[in-house]
């Protein structure tokens, strides 16, 4: 019984293993963001919350470096960007995500310094 379940076992524990190196090969391009917030004004008076999910694509190995490294920097301005945008929200109304995710944009090429991440915008929520 023992020497039937050792091969499994061995099996079990490289398989993870396997996957695991593939995973970090491909995550090479992509530096995450933590969720971005900004209030939005309600009807009535009261306020909402503008959530946002979003990440940056660099293929070049040096700038991802760099975005890894100054992601604070970059929270700091989507941050910036968002609350401004939020600001201006009628109650009720949809963002827009399109203009969102250009000014998002400018904020990374402002804060990294040049062109070359591109921002990766994953949904918007007001609650």
């Amino acid at each position: 019984m023992r020497i039937r379940l050792a091969p499994l076992v061995l099996l079990a524990l490289l398989v993870p293993g396997a996957s695991f190196a593939a995973e970090s090969k491909e995550k090479g391009t992509y530096v995450a963001i933590d969720t971005l917030t900004a209030t939005v004004p309600g009807g009535g008076g009261r306020r909402q919350v503008m959530t946002v999910q979003a990440g940056i694509d660099c293929p070049q190995p040096a700038l991802r470096a760099y975005a890894e490294k100054d992601t604070p920097r970059l929270r700091d301005a989507y941050t910036q960007v968002l609350q401004l945008y939020a600001s201006g929200l009628t109650p009720g109304a949809p963002p827009d995500a399109d203009y969102v995710a250009r000014r998002l944009q400018e904020a990374t090429d402002r804060v990294l310094g040049k062109p070359g991440g591109k921002f990766l915008l994953g949904g918007i929520m007001v609650n």
